[in-house]
């Protein structure tokens, strides 16, 4: 019998993510009842999972409620970010399982209240930190976890966030200010952080960190730059961050995430018309932002292992690149084109079986000629060489987004599913405040004191 879920939030996250897995899976899932106060995004989704009126709410409270009478097995909270904790303290009275998307909290006062209801109610929660579930990532566990490359040292993640990404969401969207929503570095990268704790295996020693709002300013605008691009900017031909450019002109043939942010008219006179007046068309330079353009982060562990996570905003490309060197490898990979590379040290060193990955290419290297092995993750339709193809974060979070959801049905079935730890997974986000603490505070934290 398929899992009844009650959704809250029918947003990007809640409904083109969560929500379309269950509609296009109904012997495993269906959308039993949905929760936002937008109508027009509450119908949508309701209409598409025959969804009673009766169990279509604008008010997500309401929806948790009267969980038992619709008869849910679960929950999947796409909230805002500040709804996240109080959503899922509520829920977890029920009993039910829940599926949180990230972040799980925005302030640590919050996260730790949820941790520890958490404790003790034994409750089951999965928190929507995709890149654990994707074939990238998990190829390249496998190889650090049957000791390829020996003892794990060094760790190096770089999230290209892509120019228009960041406009979008950390200048003109939600994500922008830290009083509405959270810092960068949780709000974003805590999927990275999440990452450097998976692979360390244990909470760290110490957090470094620095960064700040370096261009996203209104000094830096053109001169003449008004409030809005549609106000007759000066800088319209030359400017990358112009609106119209991108959610027009560049995404003409979209009507899901990000233009479906703009309203509910997604056509072009439609799009324009909410460009005019509303966040999504406002200059770059003259937004209410203030959330940081660029940041670098060092974390070390008490095993010895030392990472670093470095995110900007001004990259081409949108994707994450890894490099981990060990006692007897090195790894090197980019998630957009999910291609790694290893380098063996060992005259004697094999490459394990990888069910996620396929080999493409092998060769030597000098001086020593060690064995080098170029990897591919996923599917061989899935390759994307380094062109003109879409980005990660337009299709699905290359595949992790699927993963995560079927993960956490397949639990709730009964079947085998990735064992989620919740607790690090909370650690990503302690790391992420921790960060933002030694940004400010221009120091190191020190674990312990956090």
């Amino acid at each position: 019998m398929a899992i009844r879920l009650g959704i809250l939030g029918a947003g990007a996250r809640g409904s083109d993510t969560y929500g379309r897995w269950a509609l296009t899976r109904p012997d495993r899932a269906a959308v039993a009842a949905v929760a936002d106060p937008v109508p027009h995004r509450r119908n949508q989704l309701a209409d598409a999972g025959r969804v009673p009126d009766e169990h279509r709410y604008p008010d997500w409270r309401d929806l948790i409620a009267d969980a038992a009478a619709i008869g849910l097995d679960a929950f999947v909270i796409a909230l805002p970010d500040r709804l996240h904790v109080p959503a899922a303290l509520a829920a977890l009275e029920t009993g039910l399982p829940i599926l949180l998307e990230k972040p799980a909290a925005t302030i640590p006062e919050d996260l730790e209240a949820l941790a520890s209801a958490a404790r003790d109610r034994k409750a089951r929660i999965w928190i929507g930190h995709v890149m654990r579930y994707q074939p990238f990532w998990l190829a390249i566990r496998r190889l650090v976890d049957e000791g390829a490359i020996g003892r794990l040292v060094t760790m190096r993640v770089e999230e290209h966030i892509g120019f228009w990404h960041f406009a979008h969401s950390y200048v003109r969207g939600n994500w922008r200010n830290l009083a509405a929503s959270s810092p960068m570095v949780l709000a974003k990268t805590c999927h990275d952080l999440d990452m450097i704790r998976w692979f360390a295996g244990e909470s760290p020693a110490s957090v470094s960190s620095a960064g700040s709002l370096a261009y996203f300013r209104p000094e830096n605008a053109p001169e003449g730059a008004p409030g809005h691009c549609l106000d007759g900017c000066p800088a319209a031909g030359s400017c990358p961050f112009y609106a119209p450019r991108y959610y027009v002109e560049a995404l003409a043939d979209r009507d899901g995430w990000p233009v479906a942010l703009l309203g509910d008219d997604a056509s072009p006179e439609g799009r324009l018309a909410a460009l005019r007046r509303g966040p999504y068309g406002r200059c770059v330079f003259h937004s209410d932002n203030d959330v940081v353009d660029h940041q670098q982060t060092v974390v070390a562990f008490p095993g010895g292992l030392t990472a670093t996570l470095s995110t900007s905003a001004f990259t081409g490309q949108n994707t994450r690149t890894v490099r981990l060197t060990g006692t007897a490898g090195e790894i090197a990979g980019n998630l957009r084109t999910g291609r790694f590379e290893v380098d063996l040290f060992s005259p004697t060193a094999a490459l394990p079986e990888l069910p996620e990955a396929r080999i493409g290419a092998r060769f030597t290297r000098p001086p020593l000629g060690h064995r080098v092995f170029e990897v591919h993750a996923g599917p061989a339709e899935a390759d994307t060489p380094v062109d003109g193809s879409p980005e990660p974060d337009h299709r699905g979070h290359s595949g992790g987004d699927e993963a995560l959801i079927d993960a956490f049905i397949t639990a709730l079935e009964g079947g085998e599913a990735a064992a989620h730890d919740l607790e690090a997974a909370l650690d990503s986000h302690r790391m992420a405040f921790a960060a933002e603490r030694a940004r400010l505070e221009r120091r190191t934290i020190l674990w312990e004191a956090t």
